[in-house]
C-alpha cells in the first residue's frame, strides 16, 4: 500500500505576528490562521509553520492582519508529559504562501512574490 500526500489549501488571516525559530538544523516560522468558513458567520483557526527560505520570507514580511493563501500537508504530533498526559497538535506544514494583500503601510517592504 503506497501513502497518498494529502495537500490542504487555505485563505486567511494571521491572528498576530508570527513566532519564528532558529533550531540546529532549521529555521521555522509559525503562525495562526483563521479562515472564515464559506457561508457562516464560523471562523476556524489553523496553526501553520514554515521552515528553512519560505520560514525567512514570512518572518520577514508577515504581521497580525495580513491576507495570506497556505498549502501544504497535515502534520499531527502527540508527546506525553512527565506526569503521563496526552497531547497533541495538528498543523499545517506548508510548502507555499502566498501573501494576498499588501502591508498597510508604505514603510512596510513588500517581498518580491508580493
Amino acid at each position: 500500500m503506497t501513502s497518498q500526500f494529502q495537500v490542504i489549501q487555505l485563505i486567511g488571516r494571521l491572528t498576530a505576528d508570527p513566532t519564528c525559530r532558529i533550531g540546529h538544523e532549521h529555521e521555522s516560522t509559525a503562525f495562526r490562521l483563521a479562515v472564515d468558513r464559506p457561508g457562516s458567520k464560523t471562523t476556524d483557526f489553523f496553526d501553520v509553520v514554515t521552515f528553512d527560505a519560505l520560514a525567512k520570507l514570512c518572518g520577514d514580511y508577515l504581521t497580525k492582519g495580513r491576507q495570506v493563501a497556505v498549502a501544504g500537508r497535515l502534520r499531527l504530533s502527540e508527546w506525553k508529559t512527565e506526569g503521563g498526559e496526552r497531547h497533541s497538535k495538528v498543523q499545517i506544514v506548508a510548502s507555499d504562501v502566498q501573501f494576498l494583500d499588501r502591508p498597510k503601510t508604505d514603510a512596510e517592504p513588500v517581498p518580491a512574490n508580493a
